[in-house]
């Protein structure tokens, strides 16, 4: 199998050499709008570097050997590159978000089922093994009826000034990871939402409309209730988490030696040694399995484990709480279009 991946940065390069390590993954061929950035990634991995990011679509230099695309390339380039590959016939793996607002999703999702072809999404938390057996516990009843949910996402520090305007807002950005592993561990739909925010952080967040802190607390379906937050400004260390709680036992996702957490009791356990510092560590298997996922949907031997409409489903989310908190008031899901 040849792989074509586009985007040689942080996460780029990341699934570059967990795909280089894939015994199926026959050739890689690595392309960036920096080919120079790509040339040293190549050079690192034992792969190619393609001459632009064209070559990796029928008519360019290396399109044609092409069995699959990996998009790790800036979000504002996930859309078009997506619909291309579409177009082309090529299964496609695209790191989260499809686009940053609901018609840009909407058009490149048209692009893929009008082809035909596979479109699977970037969210590695479905590949946790503790979202895995928390999933698993839901699902066998083992919890009784849940009745609560907490997830928390908290960045140790906030990004650099010039990604804010880019990422979409805390909401897309961040906390649609947590919409979408609420949807998938419970396998219910929100159907409100109620969010707020604080930009009393560092003062580049006003400047670009955004907030560094924010709580939702959502309405599932069958009227259990949910709440998620998140911070830019976590100095303890990178702490994601879910707790599941229900009339017959409760259960927590994320505890563990590197978590970034304190207990305030005088025979609780102190500080980890050694806290989370970001995603790639936390979630390093996850991004392995979800690629190795990826290698097996393309062979034909699995079905897709997060096609775009998941994408679609958690942007919505995303999308009611920036109306709500903008509103400052409840907001259906049903008000958000695109279902």
């Amino acid at each position: 199998m040849r792989i074509g991946l586009i985007g040689t940065g942080r996460i780029g390069t990341f699934h570059a050499a967990a795909l280089a390590r894939r015994p199926e993954v026959e050739s890689l061929v690595v392309a960036d709008v920096d080919a120079a950035r790509a040339a040293d990634l190549a050079a690192r991995l034992g792969a190619t570097a393609a001459p632009s990011v064209d070559a990796l679509f029928p008519g360019g230099a290396s399109g044609s050997g092409v069995d699959a695309l990996v998009i790790t390339a800036a979000t504002s380039a996930h859309a078009q590159l997506i619909a291309r590959g579409a177009r082309a016939g090529l299964p496609v793996f695209c790191e989260k978000p499809i686009a940053l607002d609901l018609p840009g999703t909407l058009a490149a999702l048209t692009e893929v089922e009008s082809a035909g072809t596979i479109l699977q999404l970037g969210f590695q938390r479905r590949f946790d093994a503790g979202y895995a057996a928390a999933r698993a516990a839901v699902r066998s009843g083992r919890l009784g009826r849940l009745h609560t949910v907490r997830a928390t996402t908290s960045d140790p520090a906030p990004p650099p000034a010039a990604y804010l305007p880019l990422s979409g807002g805390l909401y897309r950005d961040c906390l649609v990871h947590d919409f979408d592993i609420l949807r998938w561990v419970t396998g219910r739909e929100v159907t409100e939402v109620y969010a707020t925010g604080s930009d009393a952080g560092p003062a580049m967040f006003r400047e670009a409309g955004d907030v560094d802190t924010a709580a939702v607390l959502l309405t599932l379906d069958d009227g259990t209730l949910a709440t998620a937050t998140a911070t830019r400004c976590n100095g303890a260390g990178y702490d994601v988490r879910m707790e599941l709680a229900g009339e017959a036992d409760q259960i927590a996702v994320g505890l563990h030696a590197r978590t970034p957490l304190t207990s305030a009791e005088p025979d609780g356990p102190g500080a980890p040694d050694k806290p989370w510092p970001g995603f790639l560590e936390r979630f390093a298997p996850a991004y392995e399995a979800e690629l190795a996922a990826f290698v097996d949907v393309v062979r034909g031997e699995l079905a897709n484990p997060c096609d775009g409409r998941e994408a679609l489903h958690a942007l919505r989310i995303a999308e009611a709480c920036e109306l709500s908190r903008a509103e400052r008031r409840v907001v259906r899901l049903a008000e958000i279009a695109g279902a």
